[in-house]
């Protein structure tokens, strides 16, 4: 052995310390590269998701870099002197090479801890919105509302999230709390139209198609709402009245359910487009310019043919 070891150092110029330093480094890199095929064969067995088989390939990698470096600091700088400095430069090669899942741990330790949202929340984050299906170790998942589709209904798609986004993001949550929405329409008229008709046509249809709720339920919603600091007066539609630049604009603001706002809409539309097409003395608003003729003393209306903007706003 030590003839090998004269010859390499007469030969290629190394000194016995640095063979034994290059010996050891390759042994210390075989075993973890073995250490790390076993942990990836063992949960290939284990686990059949796909995704989740992904992070722990690539958590592995992670902590077998670590290690790796650690390990060759320890052989080619003269070791470590105390257990505190190996811990310590431990400690630190984890947080640097490990930044991204640590930050995903203590995402999801927030999200159990402090629960700002769970699974069956809609939620809005960054620029997604959507109903949370899963909250893992590393990331949660959202089934994607909106995007293209209008009315914040489902996309199809599912979208994976980081959980140290939690801590970076602002999040909204529309069941935090109180488990409605308020939503609302404008629906604009012209002056001449009967306008206090218009407006108690309106708040019949939202009474129609505004979800209602018992006394018994209005009591349990109040108390929950109350215990986030949320109060609200009274859950009964109302209808708004505003003079705008070309009409009178009326709007409904109403309760409904978080998956029936499309629903809800749609047939609140319905009910406005019959009742108001049937009443004579009632027209919808939209563009118009108006000249006034001094010679003749009287008033001259030009409509816009706008096939975008005809009709309603």
């Amino acid at each position: 052995m030590r003839k090998i070891e004269f010859w390499i150092e007469e030969n290629f110029h190394l000194s016995t310390q640095v063979q034994e330093n290059i010996v050891k480094s390759l042994v210390a890199l075989l075993v973890l590269w073995i250490i790390s095929r076993v942990l990836l064969r063992l949960a290939s067995r284990q686990q059949t998701d796909t995704r989740k088989l992904y992070q722990w390939k690539k958590t592995t990698n992670y902590v077998v870099t670590g290690l790796g470096i650690i390990f060759l600091a320890n052989i080619w700088f003269e070791g470590f002197k105390s257990i505190t400095t190996f811990l310590g430069i431990f400690s630190v090669g984890l947080v640097v090479v490990l930044r991204d899942p640590i930050l995903n741990m203590m995402g999801w330790v927030f999200l159990i801890w402090k629960r700002p949202f769970k699974v069956g929340d809609r939620i809005k984050i960054g620029l997604y919105t959507g109903d949370v299906i899963d909250i893992g170790f590393f990331q949660f998942t959202l089934n994607e509302l909106g995007e293209w589709v209008d009315s914040e209904q489902a996309t199809g798609r599912v979208v994976h999230i980081p959980n140290s986004q939690v801590f970076t993001q602002g999040q909204i949550n529309y069941n935090y709390g109180f488990p409605f929405l308020w939503h609302e329409l404008q629906v604009r008229i012209t002056f001449e139209s009967n306008w206090q008709k218009a407006k108690g046509t309106l708040q019949d249809i939202a009474l129609r198609h505004s979800e209602r709720l018992n006394e018994e339920q209005e009591q349990r919603v109040r108390i929950e709402a109350q215990q986030h600091l949320i109060f609200y007066r009274s859950f009964e539609p109302k209808v708004f009245t505003k003079v705008r630049e070309n009409g009178i604009q009326l709007t409904v603001r109403y309760l409904c359910n978080l998956n029936g706002r499309r629903e809800s809409e749609n047939k609140i539309w319905e009910d406005v487009l019959k009742e108001f097409l049937a009443s004579p003395d009632i027209r919808f608003a939209y563009p118009t310019t108006r000249f006034y003729s001094a010679a003749e003393g009287q008033e001259s209306e030009i409509q816009h043919m706008e096939s975008g903007r005809r009709g309603m706003e």
